[in-house]
């Protein structure tokens, strides 16, 4: 049982530098859960008082049913890969994966069965010879995920153990790491600021900011309900864009009104806001510049000029200004817009979603 559990855990530095005022979360058993949210946010912390490296000022931290505030670390059935991988350079890496077991007085001959088995797992055999130095980034982080592995822990703590990696060394890396999970059935807890490693990775996401959890769910359910501007703009690549507009009612809904437009909502969500502003946030591909979207959105068709054209293959990314609001879309590459065109296009009302432009919590989606 490797369940995690914090309850209004508090983690002060000093007297006056609360980094996490009051956190409170489940993390259940064989989950793999992301830790996400921009520098200083507090994940990293969160993870390291998992860990035992970092002290709970106050509040209860559970790993199972044991309460491990006091527990030090060697003591935790954790294991922890950095960033840095973390390896003796003066070790082969048959003994880097070894070392831990060696220092818990292992037989020898488990110990050669789990390096050479974590090894198999890994595509690491033809490597265990060698030091660290022979091996690139990708296969040094492998390493340190294979002395991890030999430990059989409970809990896999992983903080932005990619980050050093380069684009195409990233995904393969990501496949390597959920792959490994669903083959070790073990709780995986893995920090991270990019958004796209959470989205591919993660069973749940723990949105942070500022100390706080602003929301935890489903990646699916991050992207389609996000439940604060926040999260509307941390999840998503490109960001989803936000417009500044009027609440207006029409006929038996309501509309949202910027420069010209009018976008029309039926949305009962949107009565105590009748004349007053609002954010409304559309993801890039929510705009589209087909014909045949625009004769059926013909209410959410707006005028816009073309700032800049990014062919990016398959897609291209328009960024564009509308009634002096800043927006990209991603629109198919055979469209062939262009910089400077003057285009039509349309949003698609049925993904958009407003926020109050006081709290930016979510009014509707």
């Amino acid at each position: 049982m490797a369940s995690i559990t914090f309850k209004n855990v508090v983690k002060t530095y000093g007297n006056h530098n609360t980094v996490i005022p009051d956190l409170n979360l489940e993390i259940k058993d064989k989950e793999f859960i992301v830790l996400v949210g921009p520098s200083g946010c507090g994940k990293s912390t969160t993870l390291r008082m998992i860990a035992g490296l970092e002290e709970v000022t106050a509040g209860d931290l559970y790993i199972g049913d044991r309460r491990v505030n006091d527990v030090p670390p060697k003591d935790r059935d954790i294991a922890m890969v950095f960033q840095s991988y973390a390896l003796y350079p003066h070790m082969t890496v048959y003994k880097n994966m070894a070392f831990a077991l060696e220092l818990r007085k292992t037989p020898k001959d488990e110990i050669d069965r789990k390096v050479r088995e974590a090894a198999h797992i890994l595509e690491l055999d033809e490597y265990l010879s060698r030091k660290p130095k022979e091996l690139s980034g990708g296969q040094r982080q492998r390493v340190a995920l294979g002395r991890a592995m030999v430990r059989d822990p409970a809990v896999f703590l992983l903080d932005e153990p990619l980050s050093n990696l380069d684009a195409k060394l990233r995904t393969e890396m990501r496949s390597q790491i959920s792959a490994l999970h669903k083959r070790l059935q073990t709780t995986f807890v893995y920090v991270t600021h990019d958004q796209t490693e959470a989205m591919t990775m993660g069973d749940r996401i723990v949105v942070m900011k500022d100390g706080v959890i602003q929301q935890v769910d489903t990646p699916q359910n991050l992207y389609n309900y996000p439940c604060n501007k926040f999260v509307a703009g941390f999840i998503g690549s490109p960001q989803m864009n936000f417009l500044e507009a009027v609440v207006e009612k029409e006929g038996d809904g309501y509309a949202l009104v910027f420069g010209q437009n009018r976008i029309p909502l039926v949305k009962p969500e949107l009565a105590p806001y009748v004349g007053k502003r609002v954010i409304f946030g559309i993801r890039p591909e929510d705009i589209h510049a087909e014909e045949s979207f625009l004769a059926i959105s013909a209410g959410s068709n707006v005028e816009a000029r073309v700032d800049l054209a990014e062919m990016m293959g398959s897609e291209i990314y328009l960024y564009f200004t509308c009634s002096g609001q800043k927006l990209v879309a991603r629109v198919p590459s055979r469209t062939g817009i262009r910089a400077d065109d003057e285009v039509k296009l349309a949003l698609d009302a049925n993904k958009i979603h407003v926020f109050d432009s006081e709290t930016e919590e979510i009014i509707c989606h």
